[in-house]
């Protein structure tokens, strides 16, 4: 068994908390946009349309604002903490993993997908 010293703890205990929090970040930035933007098409689709003025209540209104609120702030947390953790592991990545170059044999497709 190998053994992991405390510094090496601390210091990916520290890439997690900053990792987490601009992810937290990013979240909240979308969740505000996200409920600017369906708030007022939902606001001024209640007050011209009248089937929108008939059917939907006050509480339906904060429900459709909030659920995209909510949506748009899960979504972009998870794709930052995603895109975080994908630029994390390959930079702890071995060299020869890190050549993402294709050394191909310069022709536009496989031997098989020829006509």
């Amino acid at each position: 068994m190998s053994t992991v010293s405390r510094a090496s703890l601390d210091q990916k205990l520290a890439l997690a908390k900053h990792c987490s929090r601009e992810a937290t970040l990013a979240g909240a930035k979308a969740a505000a946009v996200a409920t600017i933007a369906s708030a007022v098409p939902t606001l001024a689709s209640v007050r011209m349309l009248p089937w929108a003025k008939a059917n939907i209540n006050p509480t339906g209104q904060a429900l459709i604002i909030s659920t995209v609120a909510g949506m748009a702030y899960f979504i972009a947390a998870d794709k930052k903490i995603l895109s975080l953790a994908r630029r994390h592991s390959f930079e702890d990545a071995p060299e020869h993993l890190k050549n993402t170059s294709f050394q191909g044999t310069g022709r536009p497709h496989p031997s098989f997908f020829r006509p």
